[in-house]
């Protein structure tokens, strides 16, 4: 657990709880952080099973915060297997109707868990697509960016990505690619890991690895299947090093996701907005200029201003004034 307490009067409680970790927030009314901690007990990994896990987990993470503070918390935590399903509310949607679709729950002590609940798309033709967690960093990046609501595309890497289209404040439509989920897969668990190797490689070798398999992934992006086979032959004939083959793989994955998540971009000169893991944007970025895609501007975690928002939007901040 990791914490650097501020001065200032604290407000607000806000946690982020994903899947496999747990970041809270102490913030003042006007949304500034004071304290954040962060451990790894996310929904699959509690101190115990159940909801007396999530009760335990939110315990020892606020551990000498003020009591009687408003909580309010996104992510998995309002889904199927959480502390209590938030249910998605429908696309286009602003995130006042986040704040309005939200769930509570009463902890043991009698403290209520404001839940915000995710976003569900269902285009006129194709597949339903989900998000939990994403829209709350979209939520704080427009917070902290007001003109990018005007009109704008997201696009937060990470297990599984997704590309966000935002119009006049609303969330419009969005696209989930199975990236991260499909580079962990195939590298650890089918036969492309085999000639892996986790040797140190030179970095220009990795880059070079990287950048190839961006090009052929996006120059044909209707053959990966055969193009991932190849992860595989090049490793065999020695056109690749083993150390370079995850860049190879990674590249592959991102360069078509990148030709896809490009090629359904309805207005071209709306901008472009990472959010996420650096390291892992900086892969997204280095794409965009392989491919000679837009310059994306880089946003770094915005959860806890996403957070604030929908509390504020909920009414929260107004109750802790109120109390204090």
């Amino acid at each position: 657990m990791t914490g650097d307490a501020k001065g200032g009067q604290a407000s607000l409680i806000a946690l982020d709880w994903g899947t496999s970790a747990l970041r809270a927030y102490l913030m003042d009314c006007d949304g500034a952080v004071l304290d954040a901690r962060s451990n790894n007990c996310g929904i699959q990994n509690l101190p115990q099973p159940g909801e007396v896990g999530f009760e335990k987990a939110f315990s020892d993470i606020r551990a000498g915060w003020p009591e009687g503070l408003p909580v309010i918390a996104g992510g998995m935590v309002g889904s199927a297997q959480g502390w209590k399903e938030a249910p998605y509310i429908l696309c286009p949607a602003d995130f006042t109707q986040l704040a309005d679709a939200s769930v509570r729950v009463t902890t043991a002590i009698g403290e209520d868990v404001v839940i915000a609940p995710g976003m569900i798309c269902r285009p006129g033709h194709g597949q339903p697509d989900v998000m939990r967690g994403e829209e709350i960093q979209i939520a704080g990046a427009l917070a902290q960016n007001p003109k990018l609501g005007v009109n704008a595309e997201f696009l937060l890497p990470g297990t599984h990505s997704k590309w966000v289209r935002v119009s006049r404040g609303r969330v419009v439509d969005f696209t989930t690619y199975m990236t991260g989920e499909l580079f962990s897969v195939l590298a650890r668990h089918s036969i492309l890991g085999r000639l892996m190797s986790e040797t140190p490689a030179e970095r220009n070798a990795t880059a070079a690895a990287f950048v190839e398999g961006v090009a052929a992934s996006a120059a044909e992006p209707d053959r990966l299947q055969h193009l991932l086979f190849g992860v595989r032959t090049r490793g065999l004939t020695g056109d690749l090093a083993g150390n370079v083959l995850s860049e190879y793989l990674s590249g592959l994955l991102i360069g078509n996701e990148m030709a896809a998540g490009l090629g359904r971009r309805t207005d071209p000169d709306a901008p472009l907005i990472l959010i996420g893991e650096q390291a892992l944007c900086d892969r997204y970025q280095k794409a965009l200029r392989v491919l000679g895609g837009p310059p994306a501007e880089y946003i770094d975690d915005a959860s806890p201003s996403g957070l604030y928002l929908v509390a504020r939007k909920a009414g929260l901040l107004k109750a802790a004034s109120l109390s204090g």
